[in-house]
């Protein structure tokens, strides 16, 4: 991408698209296009078209997503189906009739089946069933995965996509039930701090095993991939190591300073056991990521603590 081409990031103000919007200006790109929910609904289909066809993007990241925890997947499977597709159809289809030259398409490792041999290949892509509690998201992406190699087959088009791991950070959802486990935990332990509550309850036995990536870490792979990479094929992005919730649990603990216990409820469900990416592909290609574990989350816990301040965080 040349430093002044005009790059479009869908989703400007989520997880990804933030970390994108600020890789990209530190990058050098200053020619950067973004549109609030209030300026652009990328449900409406005439919308979308109309935007594209004024602006003229040379280049698009498509990081809009309608994205949530177990709880909210579980709940609005309708809403992760339908919002997800509109957007992924509206902006793909927009970007072929308006020969964007590269687009960038963010997947989820979710695409994955529930019992996926570990660390997960892009191969193993539709090898099995997918978690029921995701899996209307989970096709959603596939199908906007699908759709990314089918315009590349049939018309020739420079469609990439690919599939990040648990991604935490600034600007992160710390929605106390439609978050993703990380922020929601940041939440809770920070809410039990203050309040000097005796112990935070966490759902699930703490057993299941996860991998996390600092969204700026992505931010710096897609940009890599968007400069390096130009196969269909889908790319994973991860870390490549894994803890359990338990472990994910006491590390926050610690960097939040909470003092009182943890309890499990094995009640609730632990979702997939396992979801480490193999990351070989893109290290291959000469990307691996550069922020340690414990640090993102000390930088992610001092975003929540400055919107929590600024009263940005609904309580």
């Amino acid at each position: 991408m040349e430093l002044s081409a005009k790059i479009y990031v869908a989703g400007h103000r989520g997880l990804v698209g933030s970390a994108l919007i600020k890789r990209l200006k530190e990058k050098g790109y200053s020619n950067l296009i973004t549109r609030t929910h209030s300026e652009l609904d990328l449900q409406n289909q005439q919308a979308v078209e109309e935007f594209f066809r004024k602006e003229k993007p040379e280049y698009v990241f498509l990081a809009a997503a309608k994205v949530g925890g177990i709880y909210a997947n579980n709940t609005y499977p309708a809403e992760f189906a339908y919002s997800n597709l509109q957007i992924q159809n509206n902006i793909v289809h927009s970007s072929w009739m308006n020969k964007v030259k590269k687009l960038c398409f963010l997947g989820s490792s979710c695409i994955y089946p529930k019992f996926a041999p570990q660390p997960m290949k892009e191969e193993h892509l539709l090898t099995g069933e997918l978690e029921p509690t995701n899996k209307a998201y989970a096709l959603a992406k596939i199908a906007g995965i699908i759709m990314c190699q089918s315009y590349n087959k049939q018309y020739g088009t420079n469609y990439i996509s690919v599939m990040p791991t648990n991604l935490f950070g600034p600007n992160d959802n710390y929605d106390p039930m439609n978050s993703h486990v990380l922020p929601a935990l940041i939440r809770r332990f920070h809410e039990a701090k203050i309040n000097n509550a005796p112990a935070v309850t966490i759902w699930g036995t703490g057993t299941p095993k996860r991998e996390f990536l600092y969204s700026e870490d992505l931010a710096d792979a897609c940009i890599f991939l968007m400069n390096n990479y130009d196969s269909g094929e889908i790319v994973n992005i991860g870390t490549g190591i894994e803890v359990s919730i338990a472990e994910l649990a006491s590390t926050i603990k610690e960097v939040i300073g909470y003092d009182g216990n943890i309890v499990y409820d094995s009640t609730k469900p632990n979702g997939t056991p396992r979801k480490l990416l193999d990351c070989t592909r893109i290290h291959n290609l000469g990307w691996k990521h550069t922020t340690d574990f414990k640090e993102g989350i000390r930088l992610a816990y001092q975003d929540f603590v400055r919107k929590w301040e600024q009263g940005e965080i609904s309580r």
